[in-house]
């Protein structure tokens, strides 16, 4: 054969080669094109290594064959958004894996998906689709399905998994499924090495047949509506290293065989009604993990937990378990975390929890302990909450054990303990809860008590505590709740209280205070109650106490004088067992009149009286006519010696001069913690709010001016630096206006835009409420979520509230809602790209997520915890505190409780919604609960819940399902 030859039959078996190679390529090319288009607008720039310059095998993603054909895409958290274009993906003839985890994917997912048959692996999780997921009974080949967390409703295509033979993973769980029995599709599947179906709302009992799947290693069934008992045939399972099964409602025992089971590294069946004891879980010695809390477990823990060499976490809370904790646990595993209360376990707190040095938390409440605290403790630097009240232990508190550094809650009520609090205390910096009622503890408070600034409760009451309160204790900004009760303190009551600015209880009773009662008290403007009862209190009760707005008052058994001020006579028991005292309103004092036997001098005094009254009135109106005349030329002149700042951030009509000159008393229309609100109406007819913050120092100015709005105190607060830094460059919908700030030395005023419908709390509890139909509800709670999630979301660094509530959702006039009252947003820092969280307890009661109670990291879910309760507000009307709920309960655990079947979550809706929307009110009710999951990582984003509010619009079509959430439960014990 000649040269020619042989070089063209090399270029005809090239060209046949390379043809179809090149013809391959430019088809998928194609496709890969169409898809970038249409996610364009989704998160720019990340996929502009997608071009037709050159080969689609180039493009970042994707992965090729030999052929050159497309096989996988993996845009797994790649920040994409809107509709994923998947009716021409199936044009990719060899796409064997797709890859869309972890973004914010929205809409449905069409049938289309059934096109793509070699498809092996399939990740749509955690994104926000709406609908149900399609047939699938094309998808032969699938091993990995993965669509967990994505919105999914309606009715899953159970049958189509027959052909799923292949299905190696499946990942179903959190999305609001419609309720199904176990689906005997999936025992079939004998391939399955990880099923996760939490969430997802599975009904009825385990089916023996899940024993048939031996190659499980993780198994996940959790928050779902289960019952019956844990099937025998699950010991066949000798592979798992995962079972998860809690908050169902099954019952029994725990099966024989279990401790065969010993590959199990965590062991989660919590919050159930099983019965028995822990015998079978003596042998799973490789367990790492092992929650058994909320059940019926009785018998005493197995002694081998504590040779166990890898547990590291031990939750048995609200069990019937009796003996002692193993004294071995933490001696060889790096323990971090125990929580065995509301038992009724013996015996001594083992040493050795915090031998590794990695405890951070001891939970061992009410039970029957006894001994004292180990020394160990006092060097365990991780620790976060030593919780061990409601025991019976004895002695005295390890002395640094009072000044661990990390240490967040020390609760030891309700024990025998005794001894002093050591000043060591001030080691303590990130404390915020000191609980130690109900013991023998005396001597001296330190003073050092008062550089823990961290500090929002303490409860010392009913000890035997002496001397006087240290004057430090007005160094807590933050203090909340202050019980000093049934002790022996002397001395006067420190004015520096008066400081404490975030106060709400104050119990200094059945102690032997002596002196007068501090005016400041009255300068406290979030105080709720106030017990100074049964000491030896002297003098007047001071006027300034006029000024708070009181649930609780008692200052009987006294030794108080005088006069009670006129507006606390409403208080009449308040004031019983203080003879000096005397009211002409309350029956039970003696009357402020002189005595009968001066009754001529009283007649001479009383004609007086008249005549200096009237010269004193005269001389009054005579004066009053002066100031009128001059009180402009005054105001001018004051106004002109200060020095006023005004920092605008919107277009402005009106100037310093027009807001200072409307701050008067009759424009007064709220009052709060932070400050006062004034409504001000400019000459042109638009209305403005004024926000008053008030200052944090202690060192108050005499202002010149008239306007009693600005004598206020001098630096400015926290809050007003706080408002203005978060509200000053917010631009959005559902966010209040600012429109600037007026400062001065002795003032900080916000002005925004007013809000004629007050608060979405007006509306819903007060004598402002208003028959909100659905409609508005559902608008409501769709903006305020869009507000919040700007806040998280439309930032570099995420703003966190800290303090949503009903009462800071302001309504405009279409009812339009606005997120207002920034004074505690905290915006996170961030660290290469990871969130920091704040550790300072702020909000509102009711609304406080329960990570507060025990951590010292808090985040952005706080916020959608809060939101959560709002969104139970809406559905149900209730407030977020309702005495029918039960004593130490909320909305929370009141909603948790009417979850058992749909007519029971139908009673819950507010009657004033109409039949017609009771479906989608539960729709919302839904959103609600998994907003105000237990657990911060089991919460949605914001973005996530405007996504499910959307989906749950009125009259839109969509399954209705009541999913069960166990993580609604606020344990008080954690």
């Amino acid at each position: 054969m000649s040269p020619a030859s042989r070089n063209f039959g090399f270029f005809f078996f090239f060209f046949l080669v390379l043809s179809p190679f090149s013809i391959v390529s430019s088809d998928d090319l194609q496709v890969l094109l169409k898809i970038k288009s249409s996610l364009l607008d989704s998160n720019p720039g990340v996929l502009d290594s997608w071009n037709s310059g050159v080969g689609p095998c180039s493009f970042a993603g994707v992965t090729c064959n030999s052929n050159g054909s497309v096989t996988e895409i993996d845009l797994s958290r790649r920040g994409l958004s809107g509709k994923f274009p998947f009716p021409f993906l199936c044009d990719l003839m060899s796409l064997e894996k797709l890859s869309l985890g972890f973004n914010s994917l929205s809409g449905p997912v069409p049938s289309d998906m059934n096109n793509c048959t070699k498809l092996k692996y399939l990740d749509l999780g955690n994104n926000f689709f709406s609908g149900p997921f399609p047939d699938l009974s094309s998808l032969a080949h699938l091993q990995y399905l993965y669509l967990n967390s994505s919105a999914f409703s309606g009715a899953f295509p159970w049958k189509s998994l027959q052909n799923a033979i292949e299905l190696v993973v499946l990942s179903l769980g959190d999305n609001p499924l419609d309720t199904t029995p176990f689906p005997e599709e999936i025992v079939s599947l004998t391939k399955l090495t990880w099923l996760y179906l939490s969430n997802c709302s599975i009904t009825g009992v385990i089916p023996p047949k899940i024993g048939d799947l031996t190659e499980l290693q993780s198994l996940e069934i959790s928050d779902s509506f289960l019952t019956g008992v844990i099937p025998l045939e699950i010991v066949k399972l000798n592979k798992l290293w995962r079972l998860e099964i809690y908050n169902n409602n099954l019952t029994g025992k725990i099966p024989p065989g279990f401790g065969t089971m010993t590959n199990l590294t965590f062991l989660d069946i919590s919050t159930n009604s099983l019965e028995g004891d822990l015998s079978e879980l003596r042998s799973l010695t490789n367990l790492i993990s092992l929650q058994l809390f909320e059940n019926r477990l009785t018998g005493e823990i197995p002694p081998e937990f504590g040779e166990f060499k890898y547990l590291v976490n031990l939750s048995l809370y609200t069990n019937k378990l009796t003996g002692p904790i193993p004294q071995g646990l933490g001696s060889l595993a790096d323990f971090d975390f125990i929580d065995a209360s509301e038992n009724q376990l013996t015996g001594p707190i083992p040493p050795d929890m915090c031998k590794k040095g990695k405890m951070t938390a001891v939970l061992l409440l009410q039970n029957n302990l006894t001994g004292s605290i180990p020394e160990t403790y006092a060097d365990c630097l991780t620790l976060e909450r030593f919780r061990v009240s409601n025991n019976s232990l004895t002695g005295t508190v390890p002395v640094k054990l009072w000044g661990l550094p990390k240490v967040v809650i020390i609760d030891l009520a309700k024990n025998n303990f005794e001894g002093p609090v050591t000043g060591d205390i001030n080691n303590a910096k990130m404390l915020g809860t000191l609980n130690l009622a109900f013991n023998k503890f005396s001597d001296e408070l330190p003073e050092e008590i008062g550089d823990v600034e961290a500090l929002t409760k303490v409860e010392i009451n009913d000890n035997r505590f002496s001397g006087e309160i240290p004057r430090s204790i007005g160094k807590l900004k933050g203090l909340s709740s202050l019980k000093m009760q049934s002790n022996g303190f002397s001395g006067s009551i420190p004015d520096t209280i008066g400081s404490c600015s975030a106060l709400s209880d104050l119990n200094m009773a059945e102690n032997s205070m002596s002196g007068e009662i501090p005016h400041t008290l009255g300068s406290l403007p979030t105080l709720n109650a106030l017990n100074l009862s049964d000491n030896k209190l002297s003098g007047k009760i001071p006027e300034s106490l006029s000024s708070l707005r009181l649930s609780l008052l008692d200052l009987s058994n006294n030794k108080l004088s005088g006069r009670v001020p006129l507006s606390l006579s409403s208080y009449n028991g308040s004031f019983n067992g203080n003879p000096g005292l005397c009211s002409m309103t309350i029956k039970s004092l003696n009357r402020c009149v002189n005595s009968p036997g001066s009754r001529r001098g009283d007649t001479r005094i009383f004609v007086l009286c008249i005549v200096l009254g009237s010269l004193i009135l005269l001389a009054s109106l005579v004066c009053f006519l002066y100031l009128k005349k001059s009180e402009k030329k005054e105001r001018k002149r004051t106004l002109r010696h200060e020095s006023w700042s005004i920092k605008s951030f919107r277009k402005m009509s009106f100037t310093e001069d027009d807001i200072i000159d409307s701050i008067k008393e009759e424009n007064l229309i709220g009052r709060g913690g932070c400050g006062d609100v004034y409504r001000v109406v400019l000459g042109d007819g638009k209305e403005l709010a004024v926000k008053h913050i008030r200052t944090s120092t202690s060192t108050e100015k005499n202002f010149s001016s008239t306007l009693p709005i600005l004598t206020e105190k001098e630096g400015r607060s926290k809050e007003f630096e706080t408002e203005v830094q978060t509200l000053s460059s917010i631009r959005h919908l559902n966010v209040v206006k600012l429109y600037c700030s007026i400062t001065s030395d002795d003032s900080s005023l916000l002005v925004y835009e007013y809000m004629p419908n007050g608060s979405l709390y007006d509306m819903l509890h007060t004598c402002k409420k208003s028959n909100l139909g659905w409609e508005t509800r559902y608008d409501i709670a769709l903006g305020a979520a869009k507000g919040l999630e700007y806040l998280h979301h439309g930032y570099e660094r995420p703003v966190i509230h800290r303090d949503v509530k009903s009462s800071n959702i302001l309504l405009d006039e279409s009812f339009k809602p606005r997120i207002a009252d920034f004074g505690l947003a905290k915006i996170l820092q961030t660290n290469n790209g990871d969130l920091h969280s704040t550790h300072v307890v702020a909000g509102t009661y009711g609304y406080i997520a329960p990570e507060y109670g025990y951590s010292s990291k808090v985040n952005e879910k706080c916020d959608v915890y809060s939101f959560g309760v709002v969104l139970m507000e809406l559905v149900t009307g209730k407030k977020p505190i309702e005495a029918e709920f039960g004593e130490s309960k909320d909305i929370v655990n009141w909603v948790s409780n009417n979850l058992k079947s749909k007519e029971s979550v139908m009673e819950i809706v507010d009657k004033k919604i109409g039949e017609m929307y009771r479906e989608d009110a539960i729709k919302l009710l839904r959103v609600a609960i998994l907003c105000t999951a237990r657990q911060p990582g089991l919460r949605p984003t914001m973005r996530s819940v405007v996504h499910m509010i959307e989906d749950a619009e009125p009259c839109r079509l969509m399954g209705i399902v009541i999913s069960k959430e166990s993580d609604v439960k606020i344990k008080e014990t954690s």
